[in-house]
């Protein structure tokens, strides 16, 4: 029995740390009001937990990686928050603006990862998650509109409201 189907012998995960709702495969792209659709960037997916002035970076699966990515990290520090878990997608882009999912994984290229930000869970202390994600989504933008560099708005139309490249 694996982890996954026995909740006894599952991992311990970081404290603050909130597993991120993954997408669900289907035969047919879904349509009508109740869908949006969000560009999956070739990166890794990440959830940013921001605490006093404290920043934490975890894969999906909950590894720490704030040493990895400082440009997020002094990015997220910037903003005027007191916390906030913040679901997004890190990559790297070339010239023209498109990801490099190669450049991410090599590590070498770290210092130039940026965080596409497209969902707020927590703010300042109050579960954002039972709100819908319109809500969720606008309040995001509206945190990020002025954060500067390293970190952007992933709007669930594929628009993005700035260019987080350097």
């Amino acid at each position: 029995m694996s982890w996954r189907n026995d909740p006894s012998s599952r991992p311990l995960l970081p404290a603050g740390f909130i597993e991120p709702c993954l997408p669900s495969p289907s035969m047919r792209v879904p349509i009508g009001p109740g869908w949006v659709h969000e560009i999956k960037h070739d990166g890794y997916r990440l959830i940013v937990r921001r605490q006093g002035n404290r920043v934490r970076l975890f894969t999906r699966r909950g590894a720490d990686w704030t040493h990895r990515f400082r440009w997020i990290v002094e990015a997220v520090t910037r903003l005027k928050l007191r916390s906030a878990t913040i679901d997004g997608e890190a990559v790297v882009c070339d010239d023209s603006g498109a990801s490099n999912f190669d450049k991410l994984y090599s590590q070498g290229h770290d210092d130039q990862v940026v965080l596409y930000a497209f969902d707020l869970l927590e703010l300042n202390g109050e579960d954002w998650r039972p709100r819908t994600l319109e809500q969720r989504k606008a309040k995001l933008a509206k945190l990020l509109s002025n954060a500067g560099e390293g970190i952007g708005f992933g709007d669930h139309c594929g628009r993005r409201d700035r260019d987080v490249r350097r």
